[in-house]
């Protein structure tokens, strides 16, 4: 009742275990919804972070299989995240652990690359993180996913120039999602340089080179992850 009243609506949020909080609008007659406001805990208090990107990506493995950078869009504002996965095999009934990603995107992913890009995930534990205590529901995060996913299957890091984003669909297919380049102007002013986006053709942005590809097959054999698949 009180949120129906009021013209804003913050939450904040945060893992008591992380140094990161994130300040959250979920409504707002004034503006945007969703925005990002990340916080650190210091001795002090709270204190901004100015590059949210940078400071998520700071402790970033650049030579680990199981990792991702996704550029991302939460409310108005461009963001840099890692996704991580561990993918090994069960003995027992196969466990789904996700944190900071919506688990029903995470079970869609699976599906896809049993089905298409024939890896049998049904006898695999799976655990997906996104790491610094965030939380977001990007359809952009798709494929960050599943290139963490494949990348701790066959054991193969994904280049550190890399960033990625992108929707997968149930047929195994890339769809575009909003603002590509905003995300890649964020991507570029840290460093990547290849950015792997739903498409048929490589863009070219200022700083950064976008490889387009139309399913996840053809996303995985752009980043040497190698499936065992026919991209045609």
């Amino acid at each position: 009742m009180v949120e129906h009243l009021v013209d804003v609506v913050l939450m904040f949020e945060g893992d008591r275990q992380h140094p990161f909080r994130t300040l959250r609008g979920i409504k707002n007659r004034f503006g945007a919804t969703n925005e990002l406001g990340l916080f650190a805990m210091e001795g002090e208090g709270l204190v901004a972070v100015e590059d949210p990107s940078r400071s998520l990506l700071a402790e970033r493995p650049l030579d680990a299989a199981g990792s991702a950078v996704v550029a991302a869009i939460e409310g108005t504002r461009p963001i840099l995240v890692e996704v991580q996965a561990l993918l090994v095999r069960s003995y027992g009934t196969p466990r789904r652990v996700v944190s900071g990603l919506d688990p029903h995107r995470a079970a869609l992913v699976l599906a896809v690359m049993e089905r298409h890009l024939r890896v049998r995930i049904s006898e695999m534990d799976a655990y997906f993180k996104l790491t610094g205590g965030v939380s977001l529901d990007d359809p952009g995060l798709d494929l960050g996913i599943l290139c963490a996913a494949l990348s701790s299957i066959r054991g193969i890091p994904v280049a550190p120039e890399w960033v990625v984003a992108g929707e997968v669909g149930l047929t195994g297919e890339l769809r575009r999602v909003g603002r590509i380049a905003d995300r890649l102007k964020e991507a570029q002013s840290l460093g990547f340089k290849r950015g792997l986006i739903p498409g048929k053709v490589a863009e070219i942005y200022p700083g950064i080179a976008a490889t387009g590809v139309v399913t996840a097959a053809q996303a995985a054999i752009r980043l040497g992850l190698n499936p065992d698949v026919d991209t045609n």
